[in-house]
């Protein structure tokens, strides 16, 4: 894959404990990494199946690869939102990883 594929900076965040300012726990979304990565909405077969599950606005990633990336993550890419639901380590080679996710429906 050449390098300049991966154009698009993206964020990966993990669900955590962190504790306030006031020093209560709360649960809340924090940066774990941000990385290059190409983007590309599903096409052909895989947009037709996704649709038959109304997943419609599942977004590709692929980035180079990262092992601690996993389901319970999510990734902010153009101010929004996206919940991962699968993660392939493409052909076993520990290089590149592609992600789909899910984009969230805002709520405002």
């Amino acid at each position: 894959m050449p390098i300049g594929d991966l154009r698009h900076r993206i964020t990966l965040q993990k669900f955590t404990t962190v504790v306030n300012e006031n020093g209560f726990e709360e649960e809340a979304w924090q940066d774990y990494e941000t990385v290059w990565a190409s983007g590309s909405n599903l096409s052909g077969r895989e947009y037709y199946q996704a649709a038959t599950v109304q997943a419609e606005k599942t977004v590709k990633f692929l980035i180079r690869y990262i092992e601690e990336v996993d389901t319970s993550m999510r990734i902010l890419f153009k101010n929004k939102q996206y919940n991962i639901t699968s993660i392939d380590n493409m052909k076993y080679t520990n290089k590149y990883i592609e992600i789909k996710a899910l984009e969230v429906e805002s709520s405002g």
